[in-house]
């Protein structure tokens, strides 16, 4: 979708919606926020994943202004719940009510709703993390009310963009997503001064005390969803042709993959399922060697940063922004090959260099640490997005 209809679509969904919109915008007026805040969140989930983790700091970050979190998808896990349960932070959970495409005209009901509560609070910010509901609200706002957006992958800019006269900053993750968005302006013809509201914001990771591991074998993790983006059947691949060639090495996976293996077909493998506790998740990192990727797409995945910051090697393949991070033999291994089956081949033999070099290990797991205290520390990742959500600065 063009800018031109992108704007076209979304005027004759307003006139069609009208009337839901108004019903929910007086429904607001006569039953307001019991708890008022000048800051509002949407996210879609607190699912398992780099993006919930990243929201939920950020609602740390400004949890001194009792900001409002509002879902509205239906959860998958729930893992990463607690992250957002902050002392504060106030959450509103509207998934029930709005994701269902049956009862469609609820969800127009809500946007008047939370759009009545907003354009009463004092000095609103309304800040979307890759959350369609977002987009579907700020229409509806007082056009002095700043709207702030969060990207994190290219895919959603084919809708977005139709909403881009509304949003007052957008903030990409990765420099490889703002220089999109920049060149998707110009094949539109957006106007120049759209350019100034896209900034980069680097995300941000725990960062521990660093302490390299001596493990028998190479110790090799998949952290992460099993969405068809990860491919993990590649990594699978990956995995049983090191164990064929009786190669010292040991795989495992964490995070919700069995939708998309069985592990009775890797009984060599280990399965931690879902680990939503922190400290059981860090000590699984801790002790691995090599977090491995054979995604088809990403963004800049957490689970990257936080093994960076761990000290551990990625190997992953060199797709959207993860080589903007990890550079080839100087912190981490990349896997140029396209086909899944070269990808298999590459895979192996990056990590057969890894266990006949334990010195090239160690030198690219420290350079990772180095690298992520750079970029990646809390302190800078809240001074920033502090500055762009708060008005009182």
């Amino acid at each position: 979708m063009n800018y031109r209809q992108g704007r076209t679509k979304l005027k004759l969904e307003l006139i069609g919606m009208a009337p839901f919109v108004w019903l929910g915008w007086l429904y607001g007026r006569l039953f307001p926020l019991k708890q008022p805040t000048s800051h509002f969140l949407f996210f879609p989930s607190a699912d398992i994943g780099g993006a919930p983790r990243n929201n939920a700091d950020i609602a740390a970050c400004i949890s001194d202004k009792k900001p409002l979190v509002i879902f509205s998808k239906k959860p998958r896990n729930n893992g990463f719940l607690h992250l957002f349960q902050q002392k504060d932070v106030r959450i509103l959970d509207l998934h029930r009510k709005i994701d269902n495409k049956l009862f469609h005209f609820v969800n127009f009901f809500y946007r008047g709703v939370l759009a009545a509560w907003i354009n009463r609070s004092e000095n609103p910010v309304v800040f979307g993390g890759e959350c369609i509901f977002f987009y579907k609200v700020i229409p509806h706002l007082r056009k002095d009310i700043p709207c702030v957006e969060l990207c994190h992958l290219d895919t959603w800019l084919g809708y977005s963009i139709g909403f881009i006269d509304r949003i007052s900053l957008r903030i990409c993750s990765t420099l490889k997503l703002k220089e999109a968005i920049l060149r998707q302006y110009r094949e539109n013809n957006v106007p120049t001064s759209f350019y100034a509201k896209v900034h980069f914001i680097e995300n941000h990771t725990y960062i521990p005390e660093y302490r390299e591991v001596t493990n028998p074998e190479l110790e090799v993790v998949f952290i992460g969803r099993g969405s068809p983006q990860k491919r993990l059947h590649i990594f699978a691949a990956i995995a049983a042709r090191m164990h064929k060639l009786e190669l010292p090495a040991h795989f495992s996976f964490v995070g919700d993959v069995e939708n998309v293996l069985n592990p009775a077909d890797l009984p060599f493998c280990k399965f931690y399922g879902k680990v939503t506790d922190e400290t059981s998740l860090h000590a699984i990192q801790q002790a691995s060697d090599v977090l491995l990727l054979t995604s088809a797409f990403e963004g800049l995945p957490m689970v990257v940063m936080e093994m960076m910051a761990f000290g551990k090697v990625v190997v992953s393949t060199a797709v959207n922004a993860i080589p903007d991070y990890i550079t080839h033999m100087e912190n981490g291994l990349l896997i140029k090959s396209i086909e899944e089956d070269a990808i298999v081949e590459e895979g192996i033999e990056l990590l057969r260099l890894l266990i006949e070099q334990p010195a090239l290990k160690s030198a690219l797991g420290r350079r990772s640490v180095e690298i992520a205290i750079q970029k990646f520390g809390g302190e800078v990742f809240c001074r920033e997005y502090r500055k762009v959500l708060l008005r009182d600065r």
